[in-house]
């Protein structure tokens, strides 16, 4: 039997989307900024990707030689080539400022300043602009000057330390969890300050955005209940603290499924579901209290049930019964689920190193007013001349290509 393919998605250059008219001039690197400028992207905003000569390091995150994440995170985009060391390179920086509403950096703090991109700089040729500062550790703090890469938020945040079991050590999230969470936070930090510019006359602002804050936000009642019972959260793999049974079990044919009881009635049913009726008058599992009390006990003879039974079995018995059961997939069986297809929750779009590269469409879905497939994500300095020649006139942009403060990502040009 062939492959199953995800739908395939044409761009459309010319759509249209709810933020049209929007400029972004995106000076951050790496995940966090890109993933909260794809969101502008995807819903019109024309987002401007200042990129040094050697191109963003995300490009560098390669996969057999192709810079998956550079064009799952950068599509819709526009991109500039300009040596933000030169004088020229950073004044360009300043006249997009004047036309754009929002700019977004992921520099360390300080670096913009010495640049001369200060936010009072910024502001005052265009006292309108939402600026967005990305950092590890926020302006400032004791900590604002030391690296933030995402693994040292996850670690400090607390996250790692409830993560993982508690007979192993702590275990770090394999994906960019820190990042996006601040890349998503942002983003709805920013459509606020927006709005205060558009519709309440205010003026700009700085959006302080540390992967730290979202991150530990999202931890939310620990420190209040370390408060209460001066207890700390002690890993226990997928099973919560809060209800139960909630965990992944193994079934007879070596695949995994997770199960979630979090309401009283679904977890009688699913006692009733495993042929235990009497244990819900069991005094350590009648009530959620006591079954978390006893999730061990409890995890190991909902477990010996669906052990007898194999992966499909289990879904279609537990589907029935109308218990919360679901299957645990990795990727490749993702990319071929009967219900991620038919809902094109992956799609394919034309790349020239793979053909096709499949990808996650516009999220969310809007029924007014939706977001659009315009276009791949660009190469180093690939709207240079587009951009750059008409604001600077010919000569200007000529000469500064051949100084190279300007570049298209072959040639690096001398500093000036």
């Amino acid at each position: 039997m062939p492959a199953k393919r995800p739908a395939k998605k044409t761009f459309t250059p010319s759509a249209r989307g709810p933020l049209n008219g929007v400029r972004v001039v995106d000076l951050s690197r790496l995940v966090a900024g890109n993933v909260l400028t794809l969101q502008l992207a995807d819903f019109g905003a024309e987002v401007i990707k200042i990129e040094p000569p050697e191109g963003d390091t995300l490009r560098s995150w390669r996969v057999k030689g192709v810079e998956t994440a550079w064009k799952v995170y950068s599509r819709n985009k526009k991109s500039v080539g300009l040596d933000l060391r030169s004088n020229a390179g950073r004044a360009i920086v300043r006249e997009l400022a004047k036309t754009a509403a929002i700019l977004v950096e992921s520099f360390r703090p300080g670096v913009m300043e010495d640049m001369g991109l200060s936010p009072a700089e910024l502001h005052a040729i265009n006292p309108k602009l939402v600026i967005v500062r990305i950092s590890g550790w926020g302006q400032d703090g004791r900590y604002r000057h030391k690296p933030g890469f995402g693994t040292l938020i996850e670690g400090y945040s607390g996250f790692a330390s409830m993560n993982g079991f508690a007979d192993r050590e702590p275990v770090l999230p394999p994906m960019y969890l820190a990042d996006c969470m601040a890349a998503l936070n942002g983003y709805g930090a920013v459509m606020v300050a927006l709005r205060e510019v558009e519709m309440n006359g205010g003026n700009g602002q700085v959006l302080d955005l540390p992967l730290f804050d979202p991150l530990f936000s999202m931890l939310g009642p620990q420190a209040a209940n370390h408060k209460l019972t001066g207890e700390v959260k002690v890993r226990t793999g997928s099973r919560s603290t809060n209800a139960a049974p909630r965990n992944v079990y193994q079934t007879k044919d070596g695949s995994w499924v997770c199960l979630s009881a979090s309401t009283q009635g679904m977890a009688m049913r699913v006692l009733d579901k495993i042929g235990r009726p009497e244990l819900k008058e069991d005094p350590r599992f009648a009530t959620n209290i006591e079954r978390v009390r006893n999730g061990v006990e409890l995890d190991r003879i909902i477990g010996e049930f669906v052990g007898a039974r194999d992966l499909a079995e289990n879904l279609r018995y537990f589907d029935e019964a109308g218990v919360t059961i679901g299957p645990v997939y990795d990727i490749s069986q993702i990319v071929q689920d009967d219900y991620v297809l038919e809902r094109e929750s992956l799609i394919e779009i034309d790349d020239d190193d793979m053909g096709e590269i499949p990808t996650h469409p516009v999220v969310p879905r809007m029924s007014g007013t939706p977001g659009a497939l315009k276009s791949a994500a660009p190469k180093v300095g690939e709207h240079n001349e587009a951009l750059l020649k008409p604001m600077l006139g010919a000569a200007e942009y000529d000469r500064l290509c051949a100084s190279g403060a300007i570049s298209n990502g072959r040639t690096a040009g001398t500093k000036k």
